[in-house]
């Protein structure tokens, strides 16, 4: 693990700009191993863009991008991923009608026989796959061949999670992965997130759910319009903050008040 006092990754001053349109300005973010960094938003705040920047899609218009403190250039998501940065997009980046072991192993296929008659080694695979799972907490996963389009959402979450762990992924971004899932599959999600914060990995979760930011977070970022609006730890903002600074600053009870008043001269003039 990297000494804690250097953020294994960091953004200084980013800004990106697409054809005149700002959408990250002047962003700032330390991301550190063993933490759980939730980067908070609502619809068109910048999370995306952000998330390209640190897996190596986009590169910054302006500002710094470091790793370990050394001033780097993800020019691509594969120097990225060199670097153990992995990024999980929320149905997990699967091939439904692929095995679970191809599927874990895409692009990096475990070989055997010799020379130019090697192939891909289906069993070796096919159990790696099972074991890291069943690891994860998904225990009805017994066969490697299973299809991965038959898993559930949660579990092709987990899936992409157990690949990017077994890989050694030292951050990972993780891109709204509860948002189509169930209270109970978000649940264990969530606790695979902390799995990989006790692991000493970094751990970026990208979200608009407050509740589930809240449970396993140590560190908060908010975005608005790309910038970033707000920046604090565990305990040092309400719920009720939170929420009322993504909306844009706005207080919900007040425009919940601006609401039922609309809606009472509405009635009173029919």
């Amino acid at each position: 693990m990297s000494d804690q006092s250097t953020p294994y990754l960091s953004l200084e001053n980013v800004s990106k700009t697409f054809a005149g349109y700002q959408a990250l300005a002047d962003v700032s973010l330390n991301i550190r191993q063993g933490e759980v960094l939730c980067l908070l938003g609502d619809n068109g705040a910048g999370k995306s863009t952000l998330i390209k920047v640190l897996s190596g899609f986009h590169q910054p218009t302006s500002g710094t991008v470091r790793v370990e403190g050394e001033e780097v250039t993800l020019k691509t998501p594969r120097s990225a991923a060199e670097r153990g940065i992995s990024t999980v997009h929320q149905f997990g980046g699967t091939f439904p009608l692929m095995s679970l072991g191809r599927s874990f192993f895409v692009g990096v296929e475990p070989k055997k026989g010799v020379g130019p008659f090697k192939v891909f080694d289906k069993k070796l695979a096919n159990a790696v796959v099972v074991e890291q799972m069943q690891q994860m907490g998904i225990t009805r996963v017994t066969d490697g061949e299973r299809l991965v389009g038959s898993l559930s959402g949660g579990e092709r979450q987990v899936s992409a999670i157990a690949r990017a762990v077994y890989f050694g992924a030292k951050v990972l971004i993780l891109d709204e992965p509860t948002a189509a899932l169930g209270v109970k599959e978000a649940a264990h999600v969530l606790r695979i997130i902390m799995q990989a914060r006790q692991r000493g990995i970094a751990v970026v979760l990208v979200t608009h759910n407050v509740t589930h930011a809240m449970s396993v977070g140590d560190h908060f970022a908010v975005l608005i319009h790309g910038r970033k609006a707000d920046d604090f730890a565990k305990g040092e903002r309400t719920r009720e903050e939170i929420t009322d600074l993504m909306a844009g600053g706005e207080a919900m009870a007040e425009l919940e008040a601006e609401l039922a008043d609309l809606t009472g001269t509405t009635n009173d003039i029919h």
